[in-house]
C-alpha cells in the first residue's frame, strides 16, 4: 500500500507543468538524498541518546520519521513544491546568496573530502581539531544565505531554521563523529540542486528583462 502511494504521488509531482521542486529533483537524486538523510538521522538520534542526550535525540528520530517514505515523506514534498509556486516561481529570487551557498557547498566539500582521505584515528582526530571549526562555520553561512533567499513563512523556510536549529545544537558534530561520508553524499546532491535551481532562475529573470 505505502509503495503503490509513493508511486501514485511521484507521478503526480513529475507529471505536473509547474516548475516545483521536483523540477530539479530528478527521481534517483530524491530516493538517495532521504535514503542518506534518514539513515543518517536515526544513527544520529542513538548517538545522541548514548550520552544522555534524549531531547536531542527525540528531534533527530523526528526527522528520520519524516524521512522515511510513504505519504508522509511525499505529503512534505508537494508542501514544499507549492511554497515554491506559490512564493517563489514568479518572483525575482537572492540569486547572488543562491550562488553564495553554492560556493560555500564547494567549500564544505572540499573539507569533507580532505577528511575522507585521512586512513588513521590519529589523523581523523588531528584534522578534526584543526578544522571543525571552519566546517561549521560555513555550514552556519550555507544556511543563513538560504534564509535569505527563502524569505517567506512556508515549508522551505521551516525546512532550513529546521536544519539551522540543528546545526546549532551540533548536528555537524554529530555527523563527523559518525562519518563523513553519508554527509558528504547529502551535501554533493543539495549542491547540484542549488546550482540548477540558481542557473534556472536566473535564466527565467533574463528571460522576463527581454520582454
Amino acid at each position: 500500500m505505502k509503495s503503490t502511494v509513493t508511486i501514485l504521488l511521484s507521478l503526480l509531482l513529475l507529471s505536473t507543468s509547474f516548475p516545483t521542486i521536483n523540477s530539479f529533483f530528478s527521481y534517483n537524486q530524491l530516493q538517495t538524498l532521504t535514503s542518506l538523510a534518514h539513515s543518517l538521522m536515526n544513527r544520529v538520534a542513538s548517538l545522541r541518546a548514548t550520552r544522555g542526550d534524549f531531547t536531542g535525540s527525540e528531534r533527530a528520530r523526528r526527522i528520520a520519521e519524516k524521512l522515511e517514505g510513504g505519504l508522509g515523506l511525499w505529503r512534505g514534498i508537494w508542501s514544499m513544491s507549492w511554497d515554491y509556486i506559490r512564493n517563489y516561481s514568479w518572483r525575482d529570487m537572492e540569486t547572488k546568496e543562491m550562488f553564495g551557498a553554492v560556493s560555500d557547498m564547494t567549500q564544505f566539500l572540499s573539507a569533507l573530502g580532505e577528511l575522507t582521505q585521512l586512513e588513521s584515528d590519529k589523523e581523523r582526530a588531528t584534522w578534526f581539531i584543526g578544522n571543525y571549526q571552519r566546517v561549521f562555520n560555513i555550514s552556519r553561512s550555507i544556511l543563513q544565505r538560504l534564509l535569505k533567499v527563502f524569505i517567506k513563512s512556508g515549508s522551505l523556510r521551516e525546512l532550513v531554521l529546521t536544519l539551522q536549529r540543528e546545526v546549532e545544537g551540533g548536528l555537524i558534530m554529530d555527523c563527523l563523529t559518525l562519518g563523513s561520508n553519508d554527509l558528504k553524499g547529502l551535501m554533493q546532491i543539495i549542491k547540484d540542486v542549488a546550482s540548477q535551481f540558481s542557473s534556472s532562475n536566473r535564466s527565467e529573470n533574463g528571460r522576463w528583462e527581454e520582454l
